[in-house]
């Protein structure tokens, strides 16, 4: 394990250069938007132009790559996500940011593919979980760190843009000098959203609400601090509790799950998550009024430590009720569903946000969560339990990974001792 860590060092070393710069970015825009007056709807919609671009870019990209290879996809792509960037800088305007964002997003499902594929050719069966671990504490712990070079200048002038421009073009230098060889490449196959909501509904819905509040957590979140009158100071530390919270309670939930009814866990997970979103939308009026922020803090670390992890939960559960050779094809499925969600989330919060007022944004958190721990409540009325020495284990996910991050988990067993590797029919 610890060779295969070495021999992927740079790989790991690039991802956190590029997710530092993604967690930086995405809450910049969204202090600048604000900042430069666009109405919050509008900025939703801008803030959507990643996640559109995102998935585009996950159907698109392994076309690519299976054309030109790992390196020259890679290259073109974080060149193309540098400049992007700095675009943001000289046309100030709603319908160009969204270009840039639609950009943006395209670039970074390439960056994934490249990277999720490269792991995967350097896993056994032994270490795959395990990367797949480092990989996710790595691309949490970027996103969480980013929102802290917030403060190193003034989010009104141009320094931060090159700053992010700088570290996803740095990104590219510990990969391309790396002496290992491009990976074979092989996009997972996916299944239809029909067949995929017979054999998990709750897996679907799931997944679909969960992308909903994961871009509505990155793509407003920023926005609604600021709207709060928060210090730049005070909105890193905003943004980076609900992260670090993903990350804290990712293994304990995960581990609840695999000793208890799923849908059980994911009930009082969600409902536990839309009990904190509408205690902070209730705080946050004081917050407005000048009351201190850490009660915030708090529920939004809270909050996330319930949200984020839920990706990985709608997973675990869809492959209880799903033959070994059909997991991967169903999970990406599933990050496409989550994509989709995605979409949806900071346009439906921005509206809320519009009509409420910044509590909006915590009522439409609240709201999609709550959605999916009722649904599992009715779905625990349609369908058995599956015997919970009979669920697989659950493996923590990343909550912006690409399809190919379907193949990075461990090999399972058809039921007659014979491995059934990711990727292949069994």
């Amino acid at each position: 394990m610890i060779s295969v860590m070495i021999s992927s060092w740079a790989l790991f070393f690039g991802i956190g250069l590029i997710m530092l710069g993604n967690g930086l970015q995405s809450s910049l825009l969204g202090l600048r938007a604000t900042t430069e007056g666009f109405p919050t709807t509008v900025t939703g919609f801008v803030m959507t132009g990643y996640y559109a671009g995102f998935l585009v870019g996950s159907v698109i990209v392994p076309t690519l790559v299976g054309r030109v290879g790992h390196i020259r996809v890679f290259a073109a792509l974080a060149s193309l996500a540098s400049m992007a960037v700095l675009t943001h800088v000289v046309f100030i305007d709603p319908v160009g940011w969204t270009g840039m964002r639609l950009v943006t997003g395209f670039c970074y499902a390439g960056l994934y593919v490249v990277a999720e594929s490269w792991l995967n050719d350097r896993a056994t069966n032994q270490t795959r979980g395990k990367l797949l671990g480092m990989y996710t504490v790595v691309m949490l712990g970027g996103l969480a760190c980013g929102q802290f070079l917030l403060n190193v200048a003034n989010p009104e002038s141009f320094e931060l843009f090159i700053l992010v421009s700088l570290l996803v073009s740095f990104a590219l230098i510990p990969i391309l000098l790396t002496a290992n060889p491009a990976p074979k490449f092989h996009a997972p196959e996916s299944v239809g959203l029909r067949r995929l909501y017979a054999m998990s509904p709750l897996g679907v819905i799931g997944a679909f609400a969960t992308g909903m509040v994961h871009g509505g957590v990155f793509g407003m979140g920023a926005v609604f601090a600021k709207s709060l009158g928060l210090s730049v100071a005070e909105i890193s530390l905003f943004m980076a509790a609900a992260i670090f919270g993903g990350v804290v309670f990712q293994g304990p939930i995960g581990h609840l799950s695999d000793i208890f009814d799923r849908r059980r866990v994911m009930t009082v997970v969600t409902l536990g998550a839309a009990a904190s979103a509408f205690a902070a939308a209730g705080v946050s009026n004081s917050v407005v009024l000048g009351g201190p922020p850490w009660t915030l803090y708090g529920l939004f670390g809270l909050f996330g430590g319930m949200a984020l992890p839920m990706y990985s939960l709608c997973r675990a559960h869809t492959n209880d009720f799903l033959e070994p050779s059909q997991m991967v094809a169903a999970s990406s499925s599933l990050i496409f569903v989550t994509g989709i969600g995605a979409i949806f989330g900071p346009v439906t919060v921005s509206a809320l946000m519009s009509v409420l007022g910044p509590p909006g944004y915590f009522w439409g958190l609240g709201a999609f969560s709550g959605s999916v721990g009722l649904f599992a409540v009715y779905r625990m009325t349609r369908r058995a339990a599956r015997p919970v020495k009979d669920q697989g284990a659950f493996v923590a996910m990343p909550p912006r990974g690409s399809p190919m991050v379907a193949v990075l988990t461990p090999e399972q067993d058809d039921g007659d001792g014979a491995a059934i590797k990711p990727g292949k029919s069994g």
